[in-house]
């Protein structure tokens, strides 16, 4: 099937690219969570606009992502979540809860989709998470899990 990209998904392209996929994977995972939209030749016109937004919000240059890594990376960020008696935490911590916590730590503005995490934050401690700046571009930033 193919369909239009309106958000970047790792592994398979960014905003405004056209790509075929399986019905499957298009039907019940990327459209329903609004990752794409299904291509028409009239949805050919979103795509110009999908890439202009794009442009406007990514970083640019290989340059510019640096300097935003070493911003980063110099931020200590502490978050504050519930937790039981054994450490583990009620939940878990989630992309959205970080791009927040690093924003409170004083830290650039993060959008909640370029951080990745290896495997769920289930307990307190320090954690590493990669936030990706750039294609070629990634801020490894070490995470503090407190409880509140």
């Amino acid at each position: 099937m193919k369909i239009i990209l309106t958000h970047e998904v790792t592994g398979l392209g960014a905003a405004g690219d056209v790509v075929d996929v399986k019905d499957g994977y298009a039907r019940n995972y990327l459209v329903p969570r609004g990752f794409a939209i299904r291509w028409t030749k009239g949805g050919e016109k979103d795509v110009a606009q999908i890439r202009r937004a794009r442009k406007i919000h990514e970083i640019a240059t290989i340059e510019q992502a640096n300097e935003v890594k070493a911003k980063l990376e110099a931020v200590k960020v502490r978050l504050a979540v519930r937790s039981g008696d054994a450490g583990r935490l009620f939940g878990s911590v989630t992309p959205a809860d970080i791009a927040s916590a690093i924003k409170a730590a004083g830290g650039p503005d993060v959008d909640k989709r370029r951080v990745e995490l290896g495997s769920p934050i289930k307990t307190l401690g320090g954690h590493q998470v990669s936030v990706r700046l750039h294609p070629e571009v990634a801020a490894k930033l070490g995470i503090e899990v407190v409880a509140a």
